[in-house]
């Protein structure tokens, strides 16, 4: 699973490594944890590096108060949270009277420079860091999916004028998820499951809605080191996280 990670690299390099531009002033994120508004490349938007809310919501939820931070890559083009995601860009949905698909779920790239695992190491669960040597900036498969809250009442009317009060059209919560898969060696002993970390040129095929074989990052040039405790706590966010410590 990968259920916190970090993303500290300056956005110029995020741009030029990407491709994309910031639509929002972007702020370097060191615990980044699930429901925060993170960054995201999406398969219809590719040029544009877009907030979006960790924990999918699939459209027809009742709810949007259970999302999926990860999806199994295994199981991601038959379970009915992720398929109609995985698959948005193979079948395209028309959905406008024009005949112009109005995408509303999609893949995307979720932009890390390092994620968190847990280990025991028989006493108690330890946070590690696992990162590139050289701390360069990776993409993770995602997935994203709109979803639309119920048209919500007012309840204004029977208190002013008698009359009926219109409707308010609620704003639609884009969510995305992370794709994992078995772990290479360097997470192996810390989980039994990682991140899907996107070879660069995988990138744009992925987003496309090609095949990408959804298997562990080779392990070289990865390593992992242990972190302080305070990354247990989302509420932390701070660049000494990030650091080494000495295992107790």
């Amino acid at each position: 699973m990968c259920g916190r990670y970090s993303l500290f690299t300056p956005p110029e390099e995020l741009e030029d490594c990407f491709g994309a531009s910031f639509t929002f002033e972007f702020e370097p994120r060191y615990n980044a944890a699930p429901s925060q508004q993170l960054p995201v490349i999406t398969d219809a938007e590719s040029d544009a590096i877009q907030r979006l809310e960790w924990g999918l919501v699939p459209r027809w939820a009742d709810d949007c108060s259970d999302g999926h931070i990860n999806a199994r890559a295994e199981t991601v083009d038959e379970k009915p949270a992720f398929a109609d995601a995985y698959e948005s860009r193979r079948c395209p949905r028309e959905r406008s009277e024009g005949g112009l698909d109005t995408p509303d779920a999609g893949r995307c790239l979720v932009l890390a420079d390092g994620f968190y695992e847990w280990a025991d190491r028989g006493d108690g669960k330890r946070p590690y860091r696992v990162a590139f040597e050289d701390d360069r900036p990776f993409a993770m498969a995602g997935l994203w999916e709109r979803w639309t809250p119920d048209t919500l009442q007012t309840g204004l009317g029977s208190f002013g004028d008698g009359g009926d009060t219109p409707d308010q059209e609620p704003d639609p919560i884009e969510t995305f998820t992370i794709v994992t898969t078995e772990p290479n060696s360097v997470v192996e002993p810390l989980h039994h499951r990682m991140a899907v970390v996107l070879d660069p040129e995988e990138e744009t095929t992925w987003l496309e809605g090609e095949d990408v074989l959804l298997d562990p990052a080779p392990a070289d040039g990865f390593h992992a080191y242990p972190v302080s405790t305070a990354v247990n706590n989302p509420g932390n966010d701070r660049p000494a996280l990030i650091e080494a410590v000495e295992p107790s």
